[in-house]
């Protein structure tokens, strides 16, 4: 039976076992916003690469991405153990969606004083976002710890590096110190507000968040990163078709998608929710290494927007330089993909590094060919075929040893 009235309900903390949990539309509306943010982030670094700011665009693309997916990564976990769907909770979460859009409106504004190396690091209204977004977490977990009396310890350690960070973060806003030391700032910042997670796992044992319902959020928000590359590919096409309907149009097209579906495909290969309800412990990297994955899809996608510029002649690029933009990125997801899922099964299969070695050779061979002079639509086709080599491996051998360590995991539930 459906609930009908969103009164206040006592935020004790979800069941972890829970039966056929789900994402919420509160949840699937909250992450729109951030389809906004990655796609301010990913036009902001295409057009910083297009202009040949590659080294203040991926800088810039970076601080972006971390508070784009920082502040999603920390409501989802905390949806997840303490969603209580009252009108409260859902007020709140409104207020964290106002913050997301304050944030990614003021991403171009950052892009533009690190590409242009003005003297002060523009974050002013990213941070405003920022704020915005992070205080109702406060409320929450405060919230929490007043009616969750067994996990009071580890709201309280929730709350304190939060309260602390926003301190800090509002401070910089009147501050406005020179470049180089509000990066530093920034990491300090971070790395405070990566204490207070930290410290409640190891010390609090953890809040009692859902190993399925996270696999699907975090899938979910992978999807999104993926409408980057998308929408990277319908540029790149629309600055071919104006010209006329070619062959090169039809590769093109064909390679996008292909390179999207590709990525797609890889990531939904693993079983990630049974391999967290299993493995609570080791969910800390995986969780928020997942940020440089998200990152990484975004990345694909505005490297693929600035072929559309190259291809348009709008690019101080050259092909080699063009296709590097979408190579490196796609080459950070496979290794990340890798990683991330040894360190959350804690297994290295062999086989692994025939795939990942195959891999490489494809993505050498497509910047081989670029510097060699291939046209680089056909460049970007070979890149294409770098995630099909371990969808094919999964498919025909992989699977054998994601079967393994899938069975090793359900037992441990069972256990």
């Amino acid at each position: 039976m459906p609930e009908l009235l969103h009164t206040v309900r006592r935020m004790t903390g979800r069941d972890p076992a829970e039966s056929g949990r789900a994402s919420t539309p509160l949840e699937l509306l909250f992450d729109l916003t951030f389809v906004i943010a990655f796609g301010a982030a990913a036009d902001a670094l295409a057009h910083a690469l297009a202009e040949d700011h590659v080294g203040g665009g991926v800088l810039a693309f970076l601080l972006a991405t971390f508070a784009v997916s920082w502040a999603w990564i920390n409501f989802t976990w905390f949806a997840s153990a303490y969603d209580t769907d009252d009108w409260p909770f859902r007020l709140t979460t409104m207020v964290q969606m106002v913050g997301v859009l304050v944030l990614a409106l003021g991403i171009p504004d950052m892009f533009a004083s690190v590409t242009h190396h003005e003297e002060h690091l523009d974050i002013q209204l990213m941070v405003v976002g920022y704020v915005i977004m992070r205080l109702p977490m406060v409320f929450q977990w405060l919230r929490a710890g007043r009616e969750d009396p067994e996990r009071r310890a580890l709201c309280s350690q929730m709350v304190g590096p939060l309260v602390v960070a926003q301190v800090g973060w509002v401070l910089m806003i009147f501050a406005n110190p020179p470049m180089g030391l509000a990066v530093v700032i920034v990491l300090v910042l971070a790395g405070i507000e990566l204490a207070g997670p930290l410290l409640a796992e190891r010390l609090h044992g953890g809040t009692p968040w859902h190993g399925h319902h996270i696999a699907e959020r975090y899938g979910l928000m992978v999807i999104i990163a993926l409408g980057e590359g998308l929408l990277g590919t319908t540029a790149a096409l629309g600055a071919l078709v104006a010209e006329g309907w070619s062959l090169d149009i039809v590769v093109l097209g064909l390679s996008g998608v292909a390179l999207t579906f590709g990525v797609w495909w890889t990531y939904f290969v693993i079983p990630h929710g049974h391999l967290l309800a299993a493995h609570r412990d080791r969910s800390f990297a995986w969780g928020y290494g997942q940020m440089f994955v998200f990152g990484a899809i975004v990345a694909t996608g505005a490297g693929l927007h600035t072929a559309a510029y190259y291809l348009d002649d709008k690019s101080e690029l050259d092909a080699t330089g063009t296709v590097l933009t979408v190579a490196v990125p796609v080459a950070a997801y496979i290794a990340l993909l890798y990683l991330l899922y040894s360190l959350l099964t804690r297994t290295l299969d062999p086989f692994h590094t025939v795939l990942i070695a195959g891999s490489a050779v494809l993505l050498v061979l497509t910047v081989g060919l670029a510097w060699a002079g291939l046209d680089m639509v056909w460049c970007l086709a070979v890149l294409a075929l770098v995630p099909w080599v371990t969808v094919v491996g999964y498919e025909t051998v992989g699977h054998r040893h994601n079967a393994e360590v899938l069975g090793h995991a359900l037992t441990a539930i069972e256990d």
